[in-house]
């Protein structure tokens, strides 16, 4: 029953319910979304994309800071919505590469240690944001 009215909220949705939700710090307003809304008791977190640090290869020695760079973000916004990464009901995964993926599991599974594991999906992107390796988008709930 919850899950159909979560549905029939998130269906019915209109702007008046959707809230901008607490963000660890505000965008450049040159840019087109915001980084969370909240609607009801559901937090939709904007994708949070990974950059190696300069000078690393994004596939090779850069890809685990470019993972625990989105995770870290992803972090972030849930805290300063008073929310933990037990809270992601929902991810999704872009991989420029799909060849990252075991990698990517591997540096995404610790923020999750002891907690439930939310659904996820994962596909390869290519040409994602700023030539990012990743972005990884979660959606959470309150309750």
């Amino acid at each position: 029953m919850k899950r159909l009215l979560a549905t029939a909220l998130l269906l019915t949705a209109t702007p008046a319910f959707a809230q901008p939700a607490a963000a660890p710090q505000a965008l450049p307003a040159k840019l087109p979304f915001s980084p969370s809304i909240r609607v009801g008791d559901i937090l939709f977190m904007s994708g949070q994309i990974g950059q190696a640090p300069e000078g690393m290869d994004k596939h090779k020695e850069g890809f685990d800071a470019a993972v625990k760079s989105a995770m870290d973000s992803i972090g972030k916004i849930l805290a300063t919505n008073g929310l933990d990464f037990g809270h992601v009901v929902k991810c999704t995964v872009m991989l420029d590469d799909m060849a990252d993926w075991p990698r990517f599991n591997a540096a995404y599974l610790p923020y999750f240690e002891g907690k439930r594991l939310p659904t996820r999906s994962a596909f390869g992107a290519d040409g994602l944001a700023l030539g990012a390796p990743l972005e990884v988008e979660c959606i959470a709930a309150f309750k």
